[in-house]
């Protein structure tokens, strides 16, 4: 079965993003074709490599490998030059290359390196498997550094800021009847305080009462708005809608009421245990209806002393 995006590991992920030029060691160790296989043997032994390119006037013209090195000193051919041992017919990548590709060079052909060219055929790198490995390792530590410095920033933000009253402000709308999209605004509150650096308890409560109110606002009303307001202390999640109101609002908090139509019941929606869960959730809950004009929800959630530190 194919590999589906969602499936891919942040390793994976970087080794379709990532270029050659990003990997590949650019100290390029190179011989010219007039090198003695007596002065190739030094070389490959002092810089403990097991090939090198040959170039010629800024061009690579071809390799030669340590099988190509032994198998010339078996022979006794110390005195012959590069030019007459080396491979012309060079596999190559380009700088612009995914790493993906390099991957599935290596595979394919069992090469230990491969030369790297940029555009205008010129030499520019060569890329081994284990500069693979570094550079796959270098980014992600880089990758979890600017994440860790990111919620670092985000969760001092109101340290960070002097004011007598700071507030973030999160609008979303809500449209009416809009399944696919339904808990769209949850989600992204949910992304914005977890990036905030909120503990996981507040982003549950956060996030499962922010869906029942979104989809209180989907299915019974005309469309309305989602808002969240966050304060140094607690987050304020307000759901306003334009619809029929709610003509008991004590009989609509009871577990199990609805007023939604079969139609709705079908999809999975107005079991009746939204503004329950809601207030399950939340530290203080308010419900404001009038008949013809709409319906205001606001719940609150307190910042617990072991909730230090978040939003």
């Amino acid at each position: 079965m194919a590999t589906t995006r969602s499936e891919l590991t942040k390793t994976q992920e970087l080794i379709y993003e990532l270029r050659v030029r990003e990997v590949m060691s650019a100290d390029l160790i190179t011989v010219p074709p007039d090198c003695s296989i007596q002065e190739l043997k030094e070389m490959l032994r002092i810089n403990r490599i097991s090939g090198v390119p040959v170039v010629a006037d800024d061009r690579m013209v071809g390799v030669i490998s340590m099988e190509t090195l032994i198998r010339a000193l078996e022979q006794g051919q110390l005195d012959t030059i590069v030019a007459d041992k080396m491979t012309t017919d060079v596999v190559t990548l380009r700088d612009t290359d995914t790493v993906a590709s390099a991957v599935n060079l290596f595979a394919r052909y069992g090469y230990g390196r491969f030369p790297v060219l940029d555009a205008d055929d010129k030499l520019v790198g060569i890329l081994t498997q284990s500069d693979i490995l570094r550079g796959l390792l270098h980014h992600l530590e880089k990758q979890w550094q600017t994440e860790e410095l990111r919620r670092y920033r985000a969760s001092h933000i109101f340290e960070d800021i002097e004011s007598d009253r700071t507030t973030l402000l999160l609008h979303y709308w809500v449209k009416a009847r809009d399944f696919l999209a339904g808990g769209a605004a949850s989600s992204k509150i949910k992304r914005a305080l977890d990036r905030l650096g909120a503990r996981p308890t507040l982003l549950r409560r956060v996030a499962v009462a922010t869906y029942e109110a979104e989809t209180n606002v989907m299915i019974h009303s005309v469309g309305g708005e989602i808002i969240a307001e966050v304060r140094p202390n607690k987050v304020i999640v307000t759901a306003k809608d334009e619809g029929p109101g709610i003509p008991d609002i004590e009989q609509a908090l009871q577990p199990g009421f609805s007023t939604a139509s079969n139609i709705i019941r079908e999809l999975g929606f107005g079991a009746g245990m939204g503004l329950s869960n809601i207030k399950s959730c939340t530290d203080e809950m308010s419900l404001e209806s009038e008949m013809g004009v709409g319906t205001e929800l606001k719940m609150v959630f307190r910042l617990q002393t072991t909730d230090k530190g978040a939003p």
